[in-house]
C-alpha cells in the first residue's frame, strides 16, 4: 500500500508542477487537466502491474491511444493558424510521467518533468526570436498583390461577402488584406473590392475563387488582376 501511495502522489504532484506552468499561461489542458492525467496513467500502469503477464505493455498502448484522442480535443483551428499543438504535446508527456510512476521509477519521472517545464520556459523564447527572424526573411521574398472585384445585387451583398472571407480562411496561403462594398452606378447594384496578399504566385487559387462565386446567383461578373512588387 505505501509503494502505491508513493506512485500515485509522486505522479499527481509532476502532474501539478507541469500544470502550474500551463495554467499560469492560461493554455486551455492547465493544473487540473495535467495533474487528472498523470494520476491516471500511473493508477492504469500500476494496475497493470498487479494483474501481470502482459497487461504493462498493452495497458500502456492504450494510454498512448487513450492521450491521443485527448490531445485531439485541445486542437483548434483559428482561420489559417492552429492552436494547441504544445498543449496537446504536453498532456502526452504528462501522460508517460505518470505510466513512469506508475510502474515505480522515481527519478526518470522527475528528469522528465524538469525538462519538460524547461522547454517551455527556455525555448519559448527562441522560438519567438527565431519567428521574428523568419519574418524578416519573408519580408524580402516575392510579394504578390491579388485585387478581387465582383459586381452583384445588393440582396446578396452579404452573402457574397461572407462566402469570399470563408474561401479566403480556407487558404493558408492567402491573406486577405481589405474589403469592402460600394454601391453600383446602376440601382439595386453593389461593387464589391477586395485585396489580397499572397507571399507566392497563387493566379490559380483566386481564379478557382472567382469560379465558384460566379455561380452564385445574383453575381453578374468578376475579375481580377496580380501584381508583384519586386517587378
Amino acid at each position: 500500500m505505501f509503494s502505491f501511495i508513493l506512485n500515485i502522489g509522486l505522479a499527481l504532484i509532476l502532474g501539478i508542477c507541469i500544470g502550474l506552468e500551463r495554467q499560469l499561461r492560461q493554455r486551455v489542458a492547465g493544473l487540473r487537466t495535467n495533474a487528472l492525467v498523470a494520476l491516471g496513467a500511473a493508477v492504469f500502469m500500476v494496475m497493470a502491474c498487479r494483474i501481470g503477464g502482459d497487461a504493462t505493455g498493452r495497458i500502456a498502448s492504450y494510454i498512448i491511444s487513450g492521450i491521443g484522442f485527448l490531445g485531439a480535443g485541445v486542437i483548434l483551428k483559428d482561420g489559417a493558424s492552429i492552436r494547441g499543438l504544445n498543449t496537446a504535446a504536453t498532456l502526452w508527456c504528462t501522460a508517460a510521467i505518470g505510466a513512469f510512476c506508475g510502474l515505480g521509477y522515481i527519478y526518470e519521472p522527475i528528469i522528465s518533468t524538469v525538462l519538460i517545464i524547461s522547454v517551455h520556459l527556455l525555448l519559448r523564447p527562441l522560438s519567438v526570436k527565431i519567428m521574428k527572424r523568419s519574418r524578416l526573411v519573408d519580408t524580402e521574398s516575392e510579394e504578390y498583390h491579388y485585387k478581387f472585384i465582383a459586381r452583384c445585387k445588393e440582396s446578396v451583398e452579404n452573402h457574397v461577402r461572407v462566402l469570399f472571407i470563408q474561401y479566403i480562411r480556407n487558404n493558408n496561403e492567402l491573406m486577405l488584406h481589405a474589403l469592402s462594398s460600394y454601391d453600383a452606378e446602376a440601382p439595386s447594384v453593389a461593387i464589391i473590392e477586395a485585396e489580397i496578399i499572397s507571399m507566392s504566385k497563387q493566379d490559380a487559387e483566386i481564379e478557382k475563387i472567382a469560379s465558384f462565386l460566379t455561380l452564385e446567383g445574383g453575381v453578374s461578373s468578376i475579375k481580377w488582376e496580380v501584381s508583384n512588387l519586386k517587378e
